[in-house]
C-alpha cells in the first residue's frame, strides 16, 4: 500500500526514476498536420478552494482512500520502480493532490485495454494512465480537468525507409497498445490496420526486434523508450482530441470536483511545476496550460532554451548503436546474465509466493467442484447431469480471460465490503470455476474408463450403488487419469497470470507481471526469460513427481527377492 507521504523518489540507475530538468524538450519541429479535436468543451470555469472540500462525501470505494488503477510499463508518466512503489509524473501528481486533501492513496496495476471498465466498475475510484480525454470516452467515464497534454510520435527502427507518418501504408505493420488513442488515430483517421500490443513494453520490444516496422506512441512514452538508443522518433503529431486527465466513474462527481481543487492548489503552491521539471520537462504548446481556466498558469522555467543548451552540449537525442548481427541482439534482449541475477530475487519473494498461492487455492478448489461435477454429470438424475453438462460447457468454451474480468469486475463490487475492493481472491476463484470444468471432465472420463464388471463385483459382495462409486469405482478412475489431472494443474499455474487484469497491488503480482514489470524498467525481456525459468522450476519436477507416482500405482513396489537357504533332508540330518 502506498500513501501520499511517498515522494517516488528511486536511485539513479532506475529507469522509473525522474529523469530531470536535464531531459528537457523543446515543442517537437518535427509535426505532422494538427488532428485536434477542436474547442475545449470540458475544462471548469474555476473550482472550490480544497479547505471546503468535505472529503466524507466522495463516493470513495473505501472511505478516507483514494484507490487508483494505474500501469507499471509506460515510465516517465506511469511506472514502478525498482522498489516496487508505483510512481511516474501521473502518480506523484496524484499523491501531492491527495496530500492536500488530507486522504489516503493506494495504487493497483492493470491493463489498459480494462482500465476505463474497472473505473466505470468502481473497481477503482480513478484511473491514471496519461489518459486523453475523447468524447467516445466520456461516455464511459468522467474526467478530471487536464493535468498534461498530447503529442504522440512515430517510432522507426535507426535506417527505415519510414520518414513520417504519410508514408505509412497498408503494407506497414504498425504497433500500437490495444484500446489507446493512437490505435483509434491508426485505424480511424489514417484508415490502416494496426498491430495491437497489450503494452508499451511489448510493443517497443518487437519494434527493436524488427516484428514491426513502425511503432505510434505518447510522446512521453516513446522519448523514453527510445533512450536506450534502440531507435528514433521520426515525426511527431497532436493528440487526436483534447487534454489529457485522470478517469473516474460517473457516479462521482464530488470526487472529479475534489481532484481538480487539489490540482488547481499543487499548481498555485508550485507542486505541479517541481513535478513537471522533474519528471517530464517539455516545453508547453502555446494557449494550453493545466487545471481549470482560473488557475494560475505553472512557472516554469525556460525550457526551451535549456533543451537547446542541452543540445549544444551533446545532451540531444540519442545516437544509433554501433549495428550488431542478429545472434547479438538476440543475445542482448534475452540473456542479459546481470538482469537475470537482478531479477530472481523479486521473482521469487513476490512472485513465486503469489504464482504458488493462486495455484493451490484455485487447485484444490477446482479439484474439489471438479470430482462433482464428475459423479454429477454420469448420475442417472437428468436434475443433476444437465446443470453439470451446461456448466462445463459454459466455462471451457469462453476464454479463460472473459471468466476472470465476468468474476472479478461483475462480482466485484457486489462483494467489495468483503473483499474490500481487492479482487485477489476473486480472481483465485475465478481460476478454481474456470480449472472445474475440465478438471471434471478428466475425472468423468477416468471413472467411466473402469470396467462395469467392478461396479458388479462390488454390488455383489454387499455394497451400495453409492458406497461402490467412492470405494471402488472413484479411486481406480482418479487413478488412471493423474497425469492429465497435473497437466491442468501446470495450465493452472500459468493462467495465474492473466489475474493481473483484475488490477493488483504491487505485493500481489504472480511471476508473469514481476517478470513484465522488470521488462518494463530494463527496456530488456531477459527477466521475462528469468520468469519462465521460475516457471519451468516448478513444473518440470511435478510433471516427474506425478509419472513416478503413476508407475508405482500401476505397478506396485517392486519385490525384492532374497536366498532363502534350502530346507535340511533327513538325509542330510543322518
Amino acid at each position: 500500500m502506498l500513501t501520499a507521504c511517498g515522494d517516488g523518489s528511486t536511485s539513479s540507475s532506475d529507469s522509473c526514476s525522474p529523469p530531470g530538468i536535464e531531459s528537457a524538450s523543446a515543442a517537437p519541429v518535427n509535426l505532422a498536420a494538427a488532428a485536434q479535436g477542436g474547442e475545449d468543451r470540458y475544462t471548469t470555469p474555476t473550482t472550490t478552494p480544497v479547505d471546503q472540500i468535505d472529503t466524507g462525501s466522495l463516493e470513495l470505494n473505501v472511505p478516507g482512500t483514494i484507490s487508483v488503477g494505474t500501469l507499471s510499463d509506460a515510465g516517465p508518466s506511469i511506472c514502478l520502480n525498482s522498489a516496487g512503489s508505483f510512481t511516474g509524473f501521473d502518480n506523484e501528481l496524484l499523491k501531492a493532490i491527495a496530500a492536500k486533501l488530507g486522504l489516503r492513496i493506494e495504487f493497483a496495476g492493470t491493463e489498459f485495454s480494462g482500465l476505463l471498465a474497472q473505473v466505470a466498475n468502481d473497481r477503482f475510484d480513478v484511473g491514471s494512465s496519461s489518459i486523453t480525454t475523447t468524447d467516445e470516452r466520456r461516455r464511459t467515464v468522467d474526467f478530471t480537468n487536464g493535468y498534461d497534454f498530447g503529442y504522440f510520435s512515430l517510432v522507426v527502427a535507426h535506417g527505415s525507409p519510414i520518414k513520417g507518418f504519410g508514408a505509412l501504408s497498408a503494407s506497414t505493420r504498425i504497433g500500437v497498445v490495444q484500446g489507446t488513442v493512437q490505435d483509434d488515430y491508426v485505424v480511424n483517421t489514417l484508415k490502416l490496420d494496426p498491430v495491437k500490443f497489450p503494452d508499451y513494453a511489448t510493443a517497443y520490444a518487437n519494434l527493436k526486434s524488427g516484428l514491426i516496422d513502425a511503432w505510434v506512441a505518447p510522446s512521453q512514452q516513446a522519448e523514453g523508450a527510445v533512450a536506450d538508443g534502440g531507435a528514433t522518433i521520426i515525426e511527431n503529431t497532436f493528440s487526436v482530441n483534447n487534454f489529457v486527465g485522470w478517469a473516474v466513474a460517473k457516479n462521482k462527481p464530488r470526487l472529479v470536483a475534489a481532484l481538480n481543487s487539489g490540482l488547481d492548489a499543487i499548481i498555485a503552491d508550485g507542486t505541479y511545476s517541481r513535478l513537471y521539471t522533474d519528471w517530464v520537462p517539455r516545453e508547453l504548446p502555446q494557449g494550453w496550460k493545466p487545471g481549470s481556466k482560473a488557475a494560475p498558469a505553472p512557472q516554469l522555467p525556460d525550457i526551451a532554451a535549456i533543451a537547446a543548451a542541452n543540445a549544444a552540449n551533446g545532451g540531444g537525442p540519442a545516437e544509433a548503436a554501433d549495428e550488431k548481427s542478429t545472434l547479438q541482439k538476440l543475445g542482448d534482449t534475452f540473456f542479459d546474465w546481470g538482469l537475470y541475477k537482478d531479477s530472481f530475487p523479486d521473482l521469487i519473494k513476490t512472485g513465486l509466493v503469489n504464482t504458488l498461492i493462486l495455484s493451490l487455492v484455485s487447485g484444490i478448489l477446482g479439484t474439489i467442484l471438479g470430482m462433482l461435477l464428475a459423479v454429477a454429470g454420469i448420475s442417472r438424475t437428468r436434475w443433476l447431469r444437465w446443470p453439470a453438462r451446461i456448466y462445463t460447457d459454459i466455462f471451457r468454451g469462453l476464454p479463460a480471460v472473459v471468466i476472470i474480468l465476468i468474476i472479478g469486475l461483475g462480482i466485484g463490487p457486489v462483494v467489495k465490503d468483503l473483499t474490500n475492493g481487492n479482487p485477489y481472491w476473486l480472481g483465485a476463484i475465478a481460476l478454481a470455476l474456470l480449472a472445474a470444468a475440465y478438471i471434471g471432465e478428466i475425472f468423468r472420463s477416468g471413472i467411466q474408463s473402469v470396467d462395469d464388471g467392478q461396479m458388479e463385483a462390488s454390488r455383489a459382495i454387499g455394497l451400495s450403488y453409492r458406497q461402490s462409486m467412492w470405494l471402488v469405482i472413484v479411486p481406480q478412475g482418479v487413478r488412471r487419469v493423474l497425469p492429465a489431472l497435473m497437466n491442468q494443474f501446470i495450465s493452472l499455474i500459468k493462467d495465474s497470470s492473466l489475474i493481473y487484469f483484475l488490477g493488483l497491488l504491487a505485493s500481489q503480482r504472480e511471476l508473469f507481471a514481476v517478470g513484465r514489470d522488470l521488462n518494463a524498467q530494463t527496456g530488456n525481456l531477459s527477466p521475462l526469460v528469468a520468469a519462465g525459468i521460475v516457471y519451468l522450476a516448478l513444473t518440470i519436477p511435478l510433471t516427474h513427481l506425478v509419472n513416478y507416482i503413476d508407475k508405482r500405482l500401476r505397478t506396485g513396489r517392486p519385490s525384492t527377492i532374497e536366498d532363502d537357504p534350502l530346507p535340511v533332508t533327513a538325509v542330510e540330518k543322518g
